[in-house]
């Protein structure tokens, strides 16, 4: 079988079979040393990652110990509410908080309808919101909720301002398939939340 070189830091290098590189459409690859994790991409569209003890979580894991990722797998979104009033399907029992624009949504992991974001991987992710309340002499409280659970909150309840946006972000370790979306906890959006937002991104999978 062809083999081709890989160029590598330290005193370690591996030799990758031309035919695994065809195969998952790579073109030339960089890897670490051996007990080093970090993968870098040279050409092509994937990573060569040379780690004694790889994972096999969203990767092609070969006997030799090099793991083989996509590295087309960018995720991120960003969605924010264009016209005030809460729309009908925002019933008493969910509060979820629904958007109807999508400015960025990569990966198109992000539900527009649903206003829900399903992560497609394992990984370290950020989030944030801006979430504006209209009325005074009330107070709002936001939840960032992973799986029906509440992780951050932001208030708003300054009873002298009229227009006052909850704010607040995160880094969260975020496993696949896991849902990410907003909840009102507390307070009412009738009449408000006109340019609020809602974003995250992957940092880095794991």
């Amino acid at each position: 079988m062809t083999m081709v070189p890989a160029r590598c830091q330290g005193s370690s290098c591996a030799m990758l079979p031309l035919a695994l590189l065809l195969l998952l459409g790579c073109g030339v690859a960089l890897c670490l040393g051996q007990n080093d994790t970090e993968p870098i991409v040279l050409e092509g569209k994937c990573l060569v990652v040379c780690d004694s003890n790889p994972s096999s979580d969203g990767a092609v894991t070969s006997s030799l110990g090099i793991s083989v990722r996509s590295a087309g797998a960018k995720v991120a979104f960003s969605a924010v509410r264009g016209t005030n009033h809460e729309p009908s399907e925002m019933s008493n029992t969910s509060m979820t908080i629904y958007f109807d624009q999508v400015l960025v949504n990569i990966g198109n992991h992000f539900d527009l309808k649903a206003s829900v974001f399903q992560a497609p991987r394992r990984g370290i992710y950020s989030f944030s919101f801006h979430v504006v309340k209209v009325y005074n002499r009330q107070t709002i409280q936001v939840n960032l909720m992973q799986n029906d659970y509440p992780v951050i909150s932001a208030f708003a309840g300054d009873q002298d301002v009229t227009r006052e946006a909850a704010s607040n972000g995160v880094l969260l370790m975020v496993e696949r398939d896991d849902r990410v979306y907003l909840k009102l906890e507390r307070g009412t959006l009738m009449g408000g939340w006109k340019y609020s937002t809602f974003s995250g991104f992957l940092v880095f999978p794991l």
